[in-house]
């Protein structure tokens, strides 16, 4: 067993598990839009982005992909991890501001602005479909290929491939595939239709925010 410290409080957790589980594990969470727990790790989306070392002397790592080490002072929720992953948050609805997994995590984490140019793709490089396509369905029929703003999902050689059957398994696990709702916004892009379903919890503790899904604190005050 591996001994770290998770939001200040010690825990022990297995060798091998990485940061993401192991928040998970004591019902942190954590967002992500290229994880899924039957397929392999691959650090795409940074969204899971969590701050390793102690105060002062710490850096941001991706937690899908991080290991979870003896020692290791990890916090998931401080200010300079929100900045974050707002920050990613308003590049992907400036990539894809049809997606309504993307727009939920607006609303969740409060984005209500996009300071960049629009560009309206349909896919964000997660890779999640490629991972699909060849570990759970063992098909390989599609690929990431070229690189930079090039980079693109697709068939070898642009071709009709053989090996797809039809499953529709990168349709299904595909963040981008799930439309927004159209409301009176439709081409903005965040729609903010969702904005009062979660109200912030405006609790912060020291340097980190609260990280209670749902939040506890605000449960207990609306049953005083």
């Amino acid at each position: 067993m591996i001994n770290m410290i998770l939001n200040g409080l010690e825990i022990s957790v297995e060798k091998g598990t990485t940061l993401l589980e192991t928040a998970n594990f004591y019902g942190i969470e954590i967002p992500t839009l290229c994880h899924d727990e039957g397929l392999s790790s691959y650090g795409a989306c940074r969204l899971c982005l969590v701050e390793v070392g102690p105060p002062g002397r710490s850096w941001l790592v991706s937690s899908c992909t991080y290991p979870a080490r003896e020692g290791l002072v990890v916090r998931t929720h401080t200010r300079r991890i929100a900045r974050a992953r707002r920050m990613l948050i308003e590049l992907y609805l400036a990539t894809c501001p049809s997606s309504k997994t993307i727009q939920d995590l607006a609303c969740q984490f409060q984005v209500t602005a996009v300071r960049f140019r629009q560009r309206h793709d349909d896919c964000i490089l997660c890779g999640l479909c490629v991972r699909m396509c060849d570990e759970q369905m063992q098909a390989k029929a599609i690929g990431l290929v070229d690189r930079g703003a090039d980079r693109r999902v697709a068939t070898p050689f642009d071709k009709k491939s053989e090996q797809c059957r039809l499953c529709g398994g990168c349709q299904y696990i595909c963040p981008a595939c799930q439309a927004r709702c159209q409301g009176p916004q439709e081409e903005n892009p965040i729609c903010n239709a969702c904005l009062n379903l979660a109200p912030p919890c405006l609790e912060e503790y020291e340097d980190a925010m609260c990280y209670m899904d749902p939040c506890v604190a605000c449960e207990l005050k609306g049953n005083n």
